[in-house]
């Protein structure tokens, strides 16, 4: 079976910006419609990423553990952090909700955090293991980040469904802050990744470029 031909041996570029495919000149080139500096890569692309990737896994832990939300009124003070609110909806009859709050806030970054741990450590590697499973996981990341924003709304939604007293008021805890900036580490971390690097072969030799 003859080996893929990929367009970085055929010297040819194709803009990240407006998506012209264009044949390699000189080593500095631009995009002659757009005038976007072109790579054959996306610079530092698995530096990057992993960058976001270990950021989000260490305000993963804080982000689940300390309170996303501090409720207090006149008889008592709570602090509560997701999964308590999890179990609070949950013993109180809203188990729909439950799942959708356990979901959109401890699995899904969960499980993106572990695609793209597996993406960025095989693509470092040059690793020819599945590579159309991995392009697909990494087209699953991408429609996921589009909703990433859904994690915040339901932690809000949290705070509408407390039953407040007369005289109550409701403040965002840390775990809150956290758990934003791991929605917002694992973004950063799917736009740095180059999927094209899950393609590459060990014998590819692309130019390494840090601007």
């Amino acid at each position: 079976m003859a080996k893929p031909i990929t367009a970085s041996q055929l010297r040819l570029f194709n803009c990240s910006q407006c998506g012209l495919l264009s044949k390699q000149i000189s080593q500095a080139q631009s995009c002659p419609r757009c005038q976007s500096r072109l790579h054959f890569r996306k610079p530092n692309s698995i530096q990057r990423t992993w960058a976001f990737i270990i950021a989000a896994y260490i305000l993963y832990i804080p982000a689940n553990l300390l309170p996303v939300m501090n409720t207090s009124s006149i008889l008592s003070s709570e602090k509560d952090t997701i999964l308590s609110g999890v179990f609070y909806l949950w013993t109180s009859g809203s188990w729909p909700l439950a799942i959708l709050v356990f979901a959109a806030s401890i699995t899904i970054p969960g499980l993106k955090l572990l695609i793209l741990t597996l993406l960025a450590w095989t693509a470092g590697k040059k690793k020819q293991w599945r590579n159309q499973e991995r392009a697909r996981l990494f087209r699953i990341v991408e429609f996921i980040g589009r909703w990433s924003m859904l994690d915040i709304f339901v932690t809000a939604m949290m705070v509408g469904l407390v039953r407040f007293g007369p005289i109550a008021s409701v403040t965002a805890g840390p775990g809150a802050i956290a758990f934003a900036l791991v929605v917002i580490c694992t973004m950063l971390a799917a736009l740095s990744f180059d999927p094209r690097l899950i393609w590459d072969l060990p014998s590819d030799e692309h130019d390494k470029e840090n601007d």
